[in-house]
């Protein structure tokens, strides 16, 4: 925080001061403007206004959320995770159409409660909203959003809430691709143990089903000195695990200046004191390296879990989807990571219902789900998304064909995880206590390296602790335990 505060200036101050034109002290300068406008607002509602973030998506657009809600926070805003706020922020996601669908469902209610509430502003921002065709359609038929933003820009929040304020009509302000990356701004965690860290931004791969390379841009890593400095003051801060997030972090550093393999970057985080527990996602098959391999066999604080995308199991769909490795390249690997660490949890995504794919290219990906043995799956029927080479293509796959692969599939996943997650009942394995368990709270919940979740009683003075668990009994896809020594 003292990096933060030195970088600050006074509200007083900031109606003398020239705006900066670098970043992040441009942001904080809008942060101190935002506060009076914030203020502003407290005094003609009489009482503090309130916001509520809401998340669709990945895990990199839960942790931009945070980094929204930390702006937010700084500024003036109470918190609350309720529609009926102030300020309602959707953060958006657009892999699957579904969940553009789930956005206009709800900016549909807000708007009945915007009409009761005159000084109510809605924001959009994230994935979704880097699509054009997404934009008009907003312009068009939900002209009371007050401000859109997109991926490339989230950093720039304090100098749009400023924008939004003193304007009345809708602010919009979309970047098709940026290099800039900008990340010392206030954020508020949602554990305070835990962390997402952004070690890179966009993807390289074009997939040919994947709006992700178009809403997200292209690869930029971050440098390994920054995210060292950010994992550290986390760690001061109380943190014992982090996630190291990007859309394919196996690529990581290839586009700086002095190159650095993710695995290189592994092992410098792997020296910070304090740090207990290290995550990472998403894997892509075709970059990860034999390097890697070895240090997560190698490594004390690198969790037992890898999540590597599979997509399907037909190397010739494989080939459709530009996934860039076959089936049998694909086995390979998990073999050579199951043989070098034979205690790791192998998860993966699963898409069925591509076009052209059969049933017979259905049984390919069945065949390698139980070669593989995989711990757990993501499985989706696969969805058209605008402006991906897949969605112009022809041999789209009917409705009850689909629906026939997902059930086999979706049983083949489930009975084989099933399978895999009991292998450690009667074992004692270490869980890091996350919250206090929904169904009892005379038990809390915890996950343990393999990313198993377990439930056992104890208090909430246990969270944020790691703990050594008798794990009991085996109920599907998690466990029920008691509290022991190792």
């Amino acid at each position: 925080m003292n990096d933060m505060n030195n970088k600050m200036i006074s509200a007083a101050e900031a109606e003398y001061v020239q705006v900066p034109e670098t970043e992040p002290a441009r942001q904080y300068y809008f942060i101190e403007k935002a506060k009076k406008h914030v203020e502003a607002l407290k005094n003609e509602l009489g009482r503090t206004p309130t916001c509520c973030v809401t998340t669709f998506g990945c895990q990199m657009n839960a942790r931009d959320s945070e980094k929204l809600t930390g702006i937010l926070r700084q500024t003036g805003y109470e918190i609350i995770e309720n529609e009926e706020a102030d300020f309602v922020i959707y953060n958006t996601c657009t892999v699957r159409d579904n969940a553009n669908q789930r956005v206009y469902g709800r900016l549909g209610f807000i708007n009945s409660m915007k009409r009761k509430n005159p000084h109510k502003r809605v924001a959009l921002c994230g994935c979704m909203m880097q699509e054009p065709s997404v934009i008009e359609k907003i312009k068009k038929s939900y002209r009371f959003v007050d401000l859109i933003f997109g991926t490339h820009n989230i950093y720039k929040f304090a100098e749009l809430l400023c924008t939004m304020f003193e304007n009345e009509h809708m602010v919009i302000d979309i970047w098709k691709d940026t290099d800039k990356i900008v990340e010392d701004l206030p954020v508020e965690r949602k554990y305070s143990f835990k962390s997402g860290i952004n070690i890179m931004f966009g993807c390289n791969n074009f997939c040919s089903y994947c709006i992700v390379p178009y809403v997200r841009g292209r690869e930029r890593s971050r440098k390994p000195e920054e995210i060292i400095k950010e994992i550290k003051n986390l760690v001061a801060d109380g943190v014992v695990e982090v996630m190291l997030l990007g859309q394919n972090v196996n690529s990581y550093g290839k586009n700086l200046e002095e190159p650095i393999s993710f695995a290189q970057l592994l092992t410098q985080i792997e020296k910070i004191e304090g740090l207990e527990r290290i995550r990472f996602m998403t894997s892509h098959p075709k970059d990860l390296s034999d390097e890697l391999i070895e240090v997560m066999k190698h490594s004390k604080k690198i969790c037992r879990h890898l999540h590597l995308p599979l997509q399907s199991g037909s190397t010739r769909i494989l080939q459709a989807m530009n996934r860039r490795y076959t089936k049998e390249q694909y086995l390979a690997l998990a073999k050579k990571i199951r043989q070098e660490i034979p205690d790791i949890s192998l998860t993966t995504d699963i898409i069925v219902g591509f076009p052209g794919e059969t049933l017979e290219d259905v049984e390919e990906t069945i065949d390698v789900i139980r070669q593989v043995e995989y711990d757990n799956a993501f499985t989706f029927i696969y969805s058209k998304r605008t402006g991906t080479p897949a969605a112009a293509m022809e041999n789209q796959v009917p409705e009850e064909v689909v629906k026939e692969g997902f059930d086999k599939v979706l049983k083949t996943v489930q009975d084989m995880a099933k399978s895999r997650v009991s292998r450690l009942t009667g074992k004692v394995e270490l869980a890091l206590v996350e919250e206090i368990n929904e169904q009892d709270s005379s038990f809390v919940t915890g996950r343990l390296s393999n990313n198993t979740i377990v439930h056992f009683p104890a208090d909430a003075s246990l969270i944020g602790k790691i703990v050594p668990v008798y794990l009991e009994e085996c109920r599907g896809f998690y466990y029920v335990g008691r509290m022991t020594d190792m």
